[in-house]
């Protein structure tokens, strides 16, 4: 009943849309301010590895970090700042809303596994209600004419391929 709720009311589509229009300004500025103010993860890599919390909780997590992550700082400081004002601008706009939240949710869920706290979980906790509501949570946005344009066309497309590849085979 409750996802029947989220996924198709109008109600819904109106709250979705204020915490899509929340979550995405937040994402905005603190990617902005990263994209404008030459961010480098750096030193917060450096701070995971020393973490022994961090080592002890999510051995993997820290070894990815600690072997992958760090000795890569520059491409992750840009895949982190752009990340965030992408997915920023793709909630505030209601754009692949569903797509900016899941990647979003998994930016939340790489800075917990790192050890950081902050807002977070607030974060994660507001996504899981718009991955949950999937195109309403974007029907008042951008979304109403990119969807189904991408279903027609997109869709379509790798249809047709598909077929193609049936009748040649």
């Amino acid at each position: 009943m409750f996802m029947n709720f989220l996924r198709n009311n109008k109600i819904a589509a109106g709250l979705l849309t204020v915490l899509r229009l929340y979550l995405g300004w937040t994402w905005m500025t603190l990617g902005w301010g990263k994209v404008t103010g030459g961010f480098s993860a750096e030193g917060y890599l450096n701070g995971v590895v020393a973490n022994e919390a961090v080592m002890e909780q999510y051995p993997t997590y820290h070894a990815f970090i600690e072997s992958f992550a760090l000795p890569n700082a520059g491409v992750f400081s840009f895949m982190v700042a752009w990340g965030e004002l992408l997915v920023g601008i793709g909630l505030l706009l209601g754009v692949l809303t569903t797509a900016a939240a899941f990647f979003g949710i998994m930016m939340n869920f790489a800075f917990m596994f790192a050890g950081t706290i902050s807002s977070n979980p607030w974060m994660v906790l507001l996504t899981i209600f718009i991955l949950a509501a999937g195109y309403n949570a974007g029907r008042i946005g951008g979304d109403r004419w990119v969807i189904p344009y991408l279903r027609t066309t997109v869709l379509n497309k790798i249809t047709s391929k598909i077929e193609t590849t049936k009748a040649v085979a």
